[in-house]
Parts: structure tokens; sequence; C-alpha cells
């Protein structure tokens, strides 16, 4: 699967969509795949504020539960709470199907963070 090219992503497996102020959360289609069928996601509160590779979540799926990272440092100011009734369109759409929408704590530090073809020589 490509990567989309925008996006930033962790060696956590989560990517990131940055735009102006707000930073959108998921996980990326390497992380569903090895997770296998999602049936669980538990996310943060809106207010909650985050440092990057803070936790921010969990994700459970009929094989293990893995904790979710924050990329990023920021306050979350939206959830997806869809997710919760719907866990597996991460499975299906990994990269459409964000958890968190960030406000950024100052300038997005994304020195740490790959681009699509770093994290695509990552996970090959």
């Amino acid at each position: 699967m490509a990567y989309p090219a925008g996006y930033k992503y962790s060696k956590d497996h989560e990517w990131v969509d940055i735009s102006g102020e707000s930073a959108r959360v998921g996980i990326t289609d390497y992380a569903q795949q090895q997770l296998g069928d999602v049936v669980y996601i538990e996310l943060p509160e809106v207010g909650t504020k985050l440092k990057a590779g803070q936790s921010f979540g969990t994700i459970e799926s009929v094989k293990a539960v893995s904790e979710l990272y924050a990329p990023v440092a920021g306050e979350v100011v939206e959830v997806n709470t869809a997710l919760k009734d719907k866990p597996e369109v991460v499975n299906s759409d990994p990269h459409a199907s964000w958890m968190i929408v960030l406000k950024l704590a100052g300038a997005a530090d994304a020195s740490t963070l790959l681009n699509a073809a770093q994290y695509g020589d990552l996970v090959k």
C-alpha cells in the first residue's frame, strides 16, 4: 500500500497530517496489518494535553492490545467517537480513519518523524 505523501510517520507506526495549528493522528496500514482485526479503541478525552511520544490510548485486536502514541505534542481538540462503534474501519481504511485531532503546542517538531518514502523503507 502507498503511504500518503503529505503525512509524517512515527517509528511507532502512527501517522500525522499537520495542517496549520492542527494535526490529525491515526495508525498506518502496516500497523493495522500487524494487529489484525481491530475490535476496540480507547481514546482520550478532549482537553487532554500530550507530549510527543506519550501514550494517548489503546487499540485492541483479536491478537493483542497496543498503546497508541502521539507523534507530536498538543492538546486533544477532537476525538473520532465513531471509532468506538466501528473500530474495524481502521482495518479497511487506516489512512482516512483518524483517531484524534491535536491543537499543536507551538511549532510541530516533525524532525523525528519520517516522510512516506522513509516510512515505506522502514516497514518493507
